[in-house]
This record gives structure tokens, sequence and C-alpha cells, in this order.
């Protein structure tokens, strides 16, 4: 290695170090740990395998009692998953915490959370039967469950939630981002969605946390359920700041939907590439002027396409 470049890398790994120990986000509080990504996506996987017996997994329910492949998953995410909500109550905690205390706060979670399975899954067979009857090129509810990733970005949306609605820090997020990065349908746990929810499509769909969303919509590719402005950072946690779709309501390709008091009244039907800002009343139909096209007329040789 050269003198240089020596010196380079040197210089360089002084001043990483030095932002090491300067910035806030580089240093992982004392004797806590963070969620395991991991684990988390694990449970996700499991879970899958217990709504959607035999499509993600070698089990056959109709062959052994469902009884046993549901108790032993179901174990196998406790065990999992009251380890990891443990730890992301821990490291969220600034004040010193009796580990008994945050054991019986994560038993309690997770009491809500399996609590819960039997109503997701009934919501989910919903979201299928949604997408079969709003898509015509389904050629059937298999397919959906097994193919669409609409639909698997709105499982972990719904295994999320019920997370994000006890306040369990980190964990609905690792589940989201992971569903967001595997088909690029952004959803946030803390949005409220309704049953029979379709999405089509679904590449660069964004729902934003405090969107709600009512029974029976249906939202196609590139659609944006947004805030109008985030300037204001923190500030505005907590606060109401993404559209309430109502009932029965289509929103079509390239749509954005922006502000808290933006509500789309039911059965309504906004065209592709609109953007409102503003609330639209039930049974309304939102469309876009169509841009003036010019058709310039010229020879067209074979060659071209050949």
């Amino acid at each position: 290695m050269s003198g240089d470049i020596k010196t380079i890398i040197d210089n360089t790994v002084k001043d990483i170090a030095d932002y090491y120990s300067s910035e806030e986000s580089f240093a992982i509080k004392k004797g806590k740990h963070l969620p395991n990504r991991r684990e988390i996506i694990g449970v996700l996987k499991i879970l899958r395998r217990v709504m959607f017996p035999g499509y993600f997994g070698p089990e056959n329910i109709t062959a052994t009692a469902p009884e046993y492949f549901i108790g032993n998953s179901l174990t196998d995410v406790y065990m999992t998953l009251k380890q990891q909500i443990e730890m992301a109550l821990i490291y969220q905690n600034e004040e010193a915490v009796e580990e008994s205390l945050i054991a019986e706060q994560a038993e309690d979670i997770c009491a809500y959370f399996f609590d819960r399975l039997p109503n997701i899954q009934q919501m989910l067979l919903k979201d299928v039967q949604a997408g079969f009857d709003g898509d015509p090129a389904a050629k059937s509810k298999e397919e959906i469950i097994f193919s669409y990733p609409g639909l698997f970005a709105i499982f972990v949306y719904r295994i999320a939630h019920e997370l994000y609605v006890k306040n369990v820090p980190f964990i609905p997020r690792i589940m989201t981002e992971y569903a967001h990065s595997r088909t690029g349908i952004d959803i946030n746990s803390g949005a409220t969605i309704g049953e029979y929810f379709f999405i089509d499509h679904g590449t660069g769909i964004v729902i934003g946390e405090t969107t709600s969303i009512g029974n029976h919509v249906k939202l196609y590719q590139g659609v944006t359920l947004g805030a109008l402005s985030t300037r204001s950072g923190q500030q505005l946690s907590g606060v109401k700041r993404h559209p309430t779709i109502e009932d029965n309501v289509t929103i079509y390709s390239g749509s954005t939907i922006l502000g808290g008091e933006t509500v789309i009244g039911e059965a309504s039907v906004i065209a592709g590439g609109a953007f409102i800002i503003a609330s639209v009343p039930p049974r309304t139909k939102v469309t876009v002027k169509n841009p003036e096209l010019t058709f310039k007329g010229q020879q067209v040789s074979d060659s071209m396409w050949e």
C-alpha cells in the first residue's frame, strides 16, 4: 500500500470514527438491542402459512389435523414475537424498567395479537374475494393468494396494524417496509383499512399513516394517499394529515389525494392522473381534462419496423 492511500484511509477512519462518537443515531443504547429484522420477517412467513395453508409451505391440512399444524406454528410465532416485542419495548423505554414488567407488557400485547388472528384471516379472505370480483384477468382465488403482490402487501399491513395499535415500536415498520421492498406498495401500519380492499397492479402505491379507507375500495398503481405538507415534521405526529376514502370508491392509476381534511365521498370514481386536495362529494366522477395531442405526419420507411 502506498503512503498516500494509507494516509487517506487513516484520515477517513478518523473522520468516520468521530461521527460514531458524536452522532446520537450511532450510539446503540448500552445493554439494549434493536429487534432482529430476520426474526420478524420469519414471523410473517409463518403467519402467511397459517392464514393460507398449503400455499407457502408443505402442509396438507386435508391429510392431517389442522389443529396440530396451527398450534405448532403459533407456538413458534409466540416465542419469537414476544422476545422481539420485549427487545423493542426495552430499547424504546428511556427509563429503567424491571424486566418482569416489560415481559408482562409483551405478554399482554401477544395475547391481544393472537386473539385478533381469526379476524385478520376473515378480513384477508374478504380481500381475496374483492380481488377476484374486481379483476377479470384473475382465473381463480388461488391465483390471487399465490401470486398477487397487492394481496401480500395487504396481508403484511393487516398483521402490522394490530401491533401498531398496541404502540409496539419498530416492528410494525419493519414489517411494512419488508412488504414495500418486495412489492413497491407502501402501506403505513397506522392506516385504517376496511373490508374487501383490492389493490390492482399495485406498484408505486403510497398510503400514509393517518389514512382512513372504507369498505369495497379499489386502488390502481401509482396512487398516493398522502399529506399536504410535512415541513412541520414531528409537530404533526398524531395529527390527521392523510385523506379519508369512503366506501365503494375506485381510484385509478397515478392519482394523488392529499390532506387530512380531504374526504372522497362514497361511490365516487377518481380518474387516473387526478391531483386532489379538497373533498369530493359522494357519487362523484372526477375526470382529468385530456391534454391536447398534436400529430404530425411523417413518411415511415419499411426498415423502421424491421
